[in-house]
């Protein structure tokens, strides 16, 4: 019996030194000689918390009213969060595409991109996705952000947009709308006047301008309203070719309304004094923030926001009885 407790005892006494010894590897491997990580593992932690690098680059040109308010918003975003945020804007496609293509070669952490021009984006977004560069697409070109391989759209949907700017001048008894296009091959401007189109009882016909011709602008649409007296609501596309619309429907002494989409201190100030009815607000702040944010979630905790469909910001209707709250974000920056 004796022999048999001892003979036993020595494979037990051999298992609990090779624990021990196995212990004190996993300790070394672990701490390394002066208690580092395992090699790769602290590059990767380093790149998991370390700056995050987003670059903005929007369809916009520099002092527009309505992109600086993006701008704004990624920024703040930007601030709050701990991410570097570089915004670029471009209205040429072309441009813009290269942009795009200089980020990429920087190695950004993020992308966020406005497609108002999809098909001369397509390519360098697609880069983008390849070399492993989360997208986010703002603003225009939801119907394509998925295509493109982007992680979600941040924006208000143009259709649904117009179709209430459409029912808004419907409730007022108007029976003949002019949608005024700004932009020739903005997907999401003629969106907007489809969708007028669709929640307008009456006619709608549409009006193609050049807002890099402010002067222009304005004699189309004095011309329009001149020739077909009937016109009696007039649906601008931005805050700047609103306050156009007041001037030339005025010169033209005609009674057609105006109402926009967009805001800017001009419209609120029109719609205060009832030159304007009503301006879709797309919020575009929060096309600015959120994306800032959602690609931070992304890096740090591999959230994906909106479950493969677009994240809303519009549309929201300013009028008489909500002006002055709204206002006062307006003239901040952040409406």
């Amino acid at each position: 019996m004796k022999s048999k407790s001892t003979h036993g005892s020595q494979p037990k006494r051999r298992w609990l030194a090779a624990l021990g010894l196995a212990g004190a590897l996993v300790l070394t491997a672990c701490a390394g000689p002066e208690g580092e990580e395992p090699a790769g593992q602290g590059d990767q932690n380093q790149q998991a918390q370390g700056e995050l690098t987003v670059s903005v680059i929007s369809h916009g040109t520099a002092g527009d009213a309505f992109w600086n308010v993006v701008k704004n918003g990624a920024e703040a975003a930007g601030r709050d969060l701990g991410v570097q945020v570089e915004y670029a804007a471009d209205g040429d496609p072309g441009a813009q595409a290269r942009l795009i293509d200089n980020a990429v070669a920087q190695r950004v952490g993020g992308l966020v991109v406005s497609m108002a021009n999809p098909d001369a984006l397509a390519p360098s977004i697609r880069r983008a996705v390849q070399a492993g560069i989360p997208v986010i697409t703002i603003n225009s070109g939801e119907d394509r952000s998925a295509e493109f391989g982007a992680l979600t759209h941040v924006g208000q949907n143009e259709t649904v947009a117009g179709v209430q700017a459409g029912r808004a001048f419907a409730d007022q008894g108007k029976r003949k709308l002019l949608c005024v296009i700004h932009e020739a091959g903005n997907i999401g401007l003629n969106q907007r006047c489809d969708g007028a189109r669709e929640g307008f009882s009456g006619q709608v016909s549409n009006l193609q301008v050049d807002i890099s011709n402010p002067t222009d602008v304005e004699s189309r649409i004095r011309g329009a309203v001149q020739s077909d007296p009937s016109i009696d609501a007039v649906l601008t596309l931005n805050s700047q070719v609103a306050a156009r619309a007041v001037s030339a429907i005025e010169a033209a002494n005609s009674n057609a309304e105006v109402a926009t989409f967009d805001l800017n201190a001009d419209v609120v100030s029109a719609i205060k004094s009832g030159e304007v009815l009503f301006a879709v607000d797309q919020q575009q702040y929060l096309q600015g923030y959120l994306p800032v944010q959602f690609l931070k979630l992304y890096r740090d905790n591999a959230n994906v926001v909106g479950g493969g469909r677009p994240v809303l910001t519009g549309p929201d209707l300013v009028e008489q009885d909500n002006v002055d709250r709204i206002g006062q974000y307006v003239e901040r920056g952040t409406r």
